[in-house]
């Protein structure tokens, strides 16, 4: 076997909406930047109210012709709920699928909230705003292959899309080809006794992130009295197959199976990511994450409607954080136990200074006399970034530097000189309201808690002094 690689696949074809028309040629990278800001934020705000089936039948004969006929039944008829999740690809992503009729058909609003927390969670754990070269798989994509399809529609991204039901695997084939995707998304046979993350079996050395929304249930059995046990019906017609329902040990068994091979691939993926449909997996899963020593999580949660609501949780053994909102994105209260620590909050809040931009200059000089790998402030934003070897600013760091100062290096070398790595990252904002100023920090990189925490006390001591200097 030859020489492991990062995976590349050949020249994307983008979607319709992705391709830059002929008078954009001469854009310069800021306004390609803004026009992808400008995208996110379209796709960000697509569902954020229901669907209006009034409107879609409107711009849909197809849609408009079963909705008028079953509209009281709409949701319990399968032909009416595959035809909505045609049209919303259709008009929402410029988008073609075919299904059949006993495999699910899955409900875009729902997948869609999860490529957007996907997105949010690559794009806060990144130096850069947006990642473009990025690569996922889909573990058990399905005959609608609706991940891939949703994800290469929103960002010029390529996917690895994998799963063991032959029939599923031809749909999946016709669906990327129908949409002119071949170059980007990869339809990977497997076999159940396979590994989920077929690196090694494809000769690639890392990729960015897995995704998948694997069998609920642990048994047909299972499946039947879960149903029985709802209240209410379904909020849409299930057709899906037992392949696609139940797998041994249920979801808890199924990613458990991830995590174990990501204990052996480790930072090869960059983020492990899941969709659980019960919320005491979650609770299970992230015990599980935790016995092995995995502190850099992220729990959240997909609300759509009323009656659907689905988890997530994401795990990754490299050292970037992701941003609060990402990773403790459950609203509803739960245990605080299942929650990651913090990566965000509030340092110190205090009445508007006479002269902002002084105690703003005094507030960045203090960061800046600390021993850092790099701090860089913009005066003009009030924002800053960091990086620390250690833990520069405290006591403790003052005395161990003066001990080993005091013996010489026996290679000659003084503690400088020695290679340094990043152990914590840190970006420090100030924030200048109408009667009020705030100070703030975001934990972006390391794997100590208790760095972050004590570095907030040194800017909050920072924040006071920098006040009271030529006050």
């Amino acid at each position: 076997m030859g020489e492991k690689r990062k995976i590349e696949f050949d020249d994307p074809t983008p979607v319709k909406f992705l391709r830059v028309d002929s008078a954009d040629e001469s854009a310069t990278g800021q306004e390609f930047l803004e026009a992808d800001a400008a995208r996110d934020r379209k796709f960000a705000e697509l569902y954020t109210q229901p669907p209006d089936f009034k409107e879609l039948a409107k711009r849909d004969p197809d849609f408009a012709k079963l909705w008028n006929q079953r509209k009281p039944d709409f949701f319990n008829d399968p032909a009416c709920v595959m035809q909505l999740t045609k049209t919303l690809l259709r008009l929402d992503f410029d988008l073609k699928i075919e299904l059949p009729d006993d495999r699910l058909c899955p409900p875009v609003t729902n997948r869609h909230n999860y490529l957007l927390w996907l997105k949010s969670l690559l794009d806060s754990t990144s130096h850069e705003p947006t990642r473009q070269k990025v690569v996922g798989l889909d573990i058990g994509t399905g005959a609608s292959c609706i991940y891939p399809l949703l994800g290469c529609a929103q960002r010029p991204w390529s996917f690895i899309a994998t799963d063991i039901d032959e029939k599923s695997l031809t749909y999946a084939e016709k669906n990327v080809t129908l949409n002119n995707l071949q170059d980007r998304i990869k339809v990977v046979p497997r076999k159940p006794t396979d590994s989920l993350i077929p690196l090694e079996d494809l000769n690639i050395d890392s990729i960015d992130f897995t995704m998948n929304n694997p069998p609920f249930y642990k048994s047909e059995e299972e499946m039947t009295q879960s149903a029985a046990q709802k209240n209410r019906p379904p909020s849409s017609a299930c057709t899906g197959a037992k392949v696609e329902m139940v797998t041994d040990g249920g979801e808890v068994g199924f990613i458990g199976r991830i995590l174990q091979e990501s204990l052996i691939l480790r930072e090869r993926v960059q983020w492990y990511t899941a969709m659980f449909g019960f919320l005491a997996s979650v609770v299970e899963f992230v015990d599980k994450l935790r016995a092995h020593g995995i502190d850099n999580y992220a729990v959240t949660e997909f609300i759509q409607g009323s009656q659907t609501r689905r988890w997530a949780v994401g795990w990754s053994f490299g050292s970037m954080r992701p941003s609060l909102d990402v990773a403790r994105g459950i609203k509803t209260a739960v245990s605080k136990n299942i929650l990651p620590e913090i990566t965000e909050a509030p340092v110190i809040r205090f009445p508007v200074p006479r002269r902002v931009a002084e105690f703003a200059g005094n507030f960045s000089a203090a960061i800046g006399k600390l021993e850092l790998m790099s701090w860089d402030w913009d005066q003009s934003r009030l924002e800053g970034k960091g990086q620390a070897a250690d833990k520069v600013w405290t006591r403790a760091w003052r005395r161990q530097k003066k001990r080993v100062m005091d013996v010489e290096q026996p290679s000659g070398e003084s503690p400088e000189a020695l290679e340094k790595k990043c152990m914590f990252a840190f970006k420090v904002v100030v924030h200048v309201g109408q009667d009020e100023v705030m100070v703030s920090c975001r934990w972006i990189e390391g794997h100590d808690s208790v760095a972050f925490e004590s570095f907030r006390g040194f800017l909050k001591t920072a924040a006071q002094q920098s006040l009271e200097v030529k006050k």
